[in-house]
């Protein structure tokens, strides 16, 4: 059967996911009467509840006798090393455009990858449909980057399809007029425009894994293109490792794609997109090959991680209340087993009770956490802080693409802070009352701005962001919280008496009746200076004043707390405790009098 092998492409949130689903259902690969509403290529809880992919997937379908493989890949920068190691699978992608955002900082990201993997692109312009859909200029900013970005003369022929995901409509024609319901004119632009997968069947087998996953029944599986050659269920194989040993294994399974599902099948051939089990430590730029003829290919690139905190047992006194999982040991095992089909994951010791967890950025540390706490665990986690690294002798921290968009009566107060923060802006552009600022800022300046950003853009502010390049430190300190907070100085039940009586002092993360502990964090200060506050103090009741003699205290609405502002949140002398059912802020030292000598030795 003939190939090809395609990945869809896009900044986050432009309709790729979307799109995948559309073209399964309307490719005739599903019955009539088959219910297929619920089914989607985000089969991650925390994928469908943030409206994200999360991790790359690969599928197929069979259309006009040509089997079609496509790899769903993230569209958020924290998961960027993904879709470079995927372009080594395929020979085109579609890369999805919003119509009325147009190319966002990802967008610039993954089509440069595409470019320097050679291989052929399809635009689509999705979400037509918009009232604030301006097609045409986004048509032409598309094509200004791929001149920018330094396209031959080929890729810059690309076909344009027109697309509205969510209606499950496309045409060829910029008219809105013109869209049809299905999706025929993608594959046909598929099936034209892609080249069939290079490789010969009958050569010797390079296979090369480009993803990993784990299973707990085989261990982890590449997932990979078969290069050349042939693969069978049961056959010896070479692994060349990318430390330059051979490992001669057995092939115990070989999963192929179809449809929502991972098949078993007993063998694969150049071209085809499959997952190999059957080497416990197998990993991402391997080459399996067959025994006698190892010929390696090159090895894949792995983006190093940018980011690190540290994972520790929850030392607190509300230890082991809640979750079910609170040793040290179990954190390790989990974190070790995350880091077998996560590559951009690194963990190191820090203490007997903590570790050190690289990754790429907030998003990805945050919804590793998000799913252990989702699995019974208790743990505590410190600040993100950026990992710098030593070039050519020069100490170098990692800089950031940033754009925003903003209501033009916010922009000046956006500008003073990214200037606080060390951004330098390299573009301003206004259209229809709003304007996009594009900058290049140190990673260490966005920790803690989304926050900000939300209050002063009053959460109509629009933030995105890419990893760039490693530049010269500049010794400037950024980051910090500049407000103190208000820590409990007891053990106790908080009333709403003292929560009253302290709403003067600043904002409040607590509401009477929760249970507190010295060392605490609830509520923000209104000054630069921590406060230790008592919210579990009663008021005193005498013969005169009885219980219930006063008015009820009117309280303000105290401040949610997710687990991404908690993280954005703290400062370096800080905490967050997670637990299946609670996120706490707390100081490092819980006692009073010790924090308060701490802070005056340091002064």
């Amino acid at each position: 059967m003939k190939k090809r092998n395609i990945a869809i492409i896009a900044h986050v949130d432009h309709g790729k996911t979307r799109l995948v689903d559309g073209i399964l259902k309307s490719s005739g690969m599903f019955r009539e009467n088959e219910d297929i509403s619920t089914k989607s290529m985000d089969s991650n809880t925390l994928e469908k509840e943030r409206g994200i992919t999360i991790l790359a997937k690969t599928t197929a379908l069979d259309y006009k006798g040509i089997r079609i493989n496509i790899m769903d890949t993230p569209g958020h920068a924290d998961f960027g090393g993904e879709v470079e190691r995927i372009m080594k699978m395929v020979d085109g992608v579609l890369l999805v455009v919003d119509a009325y955002e147009g190319p966002m900082p990802q967008t610039r990201f993954v089509l440069k990858k595409a470019f320097e993997a050679k291989v052929k692109p399809i635009v689509v312009i999705n979400k037509v449909d918009k009232d604030s859909a301006r097609v045409d200029a986004v048509l032409d900013e598309i094509l200004d980057l791929f001149i920018e970005l330094g396209a031959d003369d080929d890729q810059l022929e690309f076909k344009t399809l027109y697309t509205s995901a969510l209606n499950g409509t496309s045409s060829t024609s910029s008219d809105i007029s013109t869209q049809t319901p299905g999706f025929e004119e993608v594959l046909d632009a598929i099936i034209e425009e892609i080249p069939e997968p290079k490789g010969d069947v009958d050569a010797k087998l390079q296979f090369q894994p480009a993803l990993l996953d784990y299973n707990e029944f085989v261990g982890r599986i590449g997932i990979g293109r078969v290069h050349n050659g042939r693969i069978k269920v049961g056959e010896m194989v070479s692994c060349c490792r990318l430390d330059g040993t051979v490992k001669q294994f057995r092939i115990q399974k070989l999963f192929g794609f179809y449809g929502y599902n991972r098949i078993e099948i007993e063998e694969a051939e150049a071209g085809d997109i499959v997952a190999v089990a059957g080497l416990a430590d197998i990993s991402v730029g391997e080459t399996l090959c067959e025994v006698g003829s190892e010929m390696p290919l090159a090895k894949l690139h792995i983006d190093e991680p940018t980011l690190q905190m540290t994972f520790g047992a929850n030392s607190s006194p509300f230890a082991s209340l809640d979750g079910k999982i609170v040793t040290a040991r179990k954190i390790e095992e989990r974190l070790a087993r995350e880091t077998q089909k996560d590559v951009s994951l690194k963990v190191e010791p820090a203490t007997n009770e903590s570790f050190l967890v690289s990754g790429r950025g907030e998003l990805h540390l945050s919804i590793l956490i998000e799913n252990m706490r989702r699995e019974g665990f208790e743990l505590e986690v410190s600040k993100p802080t950026v990992i710098f690294k030593e070039i050519d002798g020069v100490k170098c921290e990692p800089y950031e693409e940033l754009q925003i968009e903003v209501p033009e009566d916010t922009v000046g107060t956006i500008i003073e802070q990214l200037g606080l923060r060390g951004g330098a802006m390299e573009n301003m552009a206004n259209f229809e009352n709003q304007v996009r600022l594009l900058y290049t800022i140190p990673s260490r300046g966005l920790i803690g701005f989304s926050t900000d950003f939300m209050t002063m853009t009053k959460g109509y502010g629009i933030m995105n962001h890419t990893f760039k390049e490693y530049r010269p430190y500049t010794d400037v300190e950024i980051g910090e919280r500049k407000l103190g907070v208000l820590v409990s100085m007891e053990n106790g039940t908080s009333t709403a008496y003292s929560i009253g009586n302290l709403e003067d002092r600043g904002v409040m993360f607590i509401e009477p009746g929760v249970e507190v502990y010295e060392g605490m964090i609830v509520g923000e200060c209104n000054r630069d200076n921590d406060l230790a506050v008592n919210v579990v103090k009663g008021k005193n009741l005498t013969n005169v004043r009885a219980a219930g003699s006063d008015h009820t205290v009117v309280l303000k609405r105290p401040r949610q707390i997710s687990l991404e502002y908690a993280l954005d949140y703290i400062n370096f002398d800080e905490l967050v405790e997670v637990t299946p059912n609670f996120i706490r802020l707390r100081k490092k030292i819980l006692n009073t009098e010790e924090r308060k000598k701490m802070e005056a030795r340091t002064k």
